[in-house]
C-alpha cells in the first residue's frame, strides 16, 4: 500500500512563546490536531486527497482562532472579504474565489467554481451570486464578528495602517489556513483560505486565491499551500516555483521548498512559510518567521503539531 498523509497550517508570523498564554497555545494545538485528524481519517478510509483537504479546511474556517471563514479580519470598511482556492493534482483542475462576503465556508465556493463552472477564479458580488445559485451556505454579518478581531482592526485603523493577520497585535496571532494531502491512489490536492490583511483597502487580493502562487498541486511533483505576506509570494510565484524546481532541477520537496522559503523570499524581504507533500508522502513545512501554526499526520505513524520555531 502506498503512503498517504495530510499537512495543515494556520498561518506564519511573529509568533513567540512569551507573547502567548499556555491555554491559548493549547487551544491552537487542539484546533490544528482536530483538523488534520479528520482529514487523515478520510484518507485512511480510502477517501480522496481533495476530500481530506476540504474537511480539514472546513474545521479551520469554522474556528474563530484563524483568519479564514468565521475568524476573518476586518477590512478598512469594517467588512469581511475572503479568498480561497483548491487544486486537484491529478487533472490540474483548480477553483478559486476572491473578495467574497457572506459565504460561511469560502473553500466550498472554490470547489463549486472548480466543479461547476468553466472558470478558475471569480470574485466579489458575482461570486456571491454564483454561491446563491449553487446553494452554498451564507451567513449573516454577525457570524463573522469577533471582539478580538474588532479590537485589532480599530488599533490598526487608528493610524491608517495595514498589517498581516498574524503580526503582533496585543499578543494575538491569527492566520491564513491551508491543507495539502496525498491519498492512497497517489493523488495530491491543496487548498488555502484566508480573510486577508487587517484594514486592507481597494479590494486588495493576496496570494491565497491565486493558483500557482498561494496554492498548487500536481501529481508529478507536490502539493503546496502558502501563508505569509502575499505581495512577496505573488512576485516570487512561490507554490509553482517549488513544483518547478522539483520537476526541472530534480530537487526533493525539502530542498525545493527550503530554497524558496529560506533563501529567495528573505532576499526579497518576504516573510512566511509553506506546507507541502509529495507523491511519496514526504512532508515539508519550512518558514522564515518566528513561528507557524502547523501539523501533519501520515500512514508511517508520524504525527506532529507545532506553533513556535523550536
Amino acid at each position: 500500500m502506498k503512503d498517504y498523509g495530510i499537512a495543515i497550517h494556520g498561518g506564519a508570523g511573529t509568533v513567540s512563546k512569551t507573547g502567548m498564554t499556555k491555554w491559548k497555545a493549547e487551544a491552537y494545538r487542539q484546533a490544528l490536531k482536530r483538523a488534520y485528524t479528520v482529514g487523515y481519517h478520510t484518507l485512511h478510509k480510502g477517501g480522496s486527497a481533495l476530500e481530506a483537504v476540504t474537511e480539514a479546511i472546513l474545521i479551520l474556517e469554522n474556528s474563530p482562532l484563524f483568519n479564514a471563514g468565521k475568524g476573518s479580519v476586518f477590512t478598512s470598511k469594517g467588512e469581511h472579504e475572503m479568498d480561497a482556492s483548491i487544486m486537484d493534482g491529478k487533472k490540474l483542475r483548480a477553483g478559486a474565489v476572491a473578495g467574497v462576503r457572506q459565504v460561511k465556508n469560502p473553500i466550498l465556493l472554490a470547489i463549486a467554481v472548480m466543479k461547476e463552472s468553466r472558470h478558475v477564479l471569480i470574485s466579489g458580488d458575482q461570486a456571491l451570486e454564483f454561491a446563491r445559485e449553487h446553494k452554498i451556505e451564507l451567513a449573516p454579518r454577525e457570524y463573522f464578528y469577533d471582539a478580538a478581531r474588532f479590537k485589532q482592526w480599530q488599533k490598526v485603523a487608528a493610524h491608517d495602517g495595514i498589517t498581516l493577520d498574524h503580526d503582533q497585535q496585543d499578543g494575538k496571532k491569527f492566520g491564513t489556513v491551508g491543507a495539502v494531502a496525498l491519498d492512497k491512489k497517489g493523488n495530491l490536492a491543496a487548498g488555502t483560505s484566508t480573510g486577508g490583511m487587517v484594514n486592507k483597502k481597494y479590494g486588495r487580493i493576496g496570494d491565497s486565491p491565486l493558483t500557482g502562487i498561494g496554492n498548487y498541486a500536481n501529481n508529478a511533483s507536490c502539493a503546496i499551500s502558502c501563508t505569509g505576506h502575499g505581495e512577496y509570494f505573488i512576485r516570487a510565484v512561490v507554490a509553482h516555483d517549488i513544483s518547478a524546481r522539483m520537476l526541472y532541477q530534480g530537487l526533493s520537496l525539502k530542498d525545493a521548498s527550503e530554497t524558496v522559503v529560506l533563501k529567495l523570499l528573505p532576499e526579497m524581504g518576504g516573510k512566511g512559510g509553506v506546507i507541502g507533500i509529495d507523491g511519496q508522502g514526504n512532508i515539508a513545512m519550512p518558514f522564515n518567521t518566528k513561528g507557524m501554526y502547523r501539523g501533519f499526520k501520515n500512514s508511517r505513524n508520524e504525527e506532529f503539531v507545532g506553533i513556535f520555531e523550536k
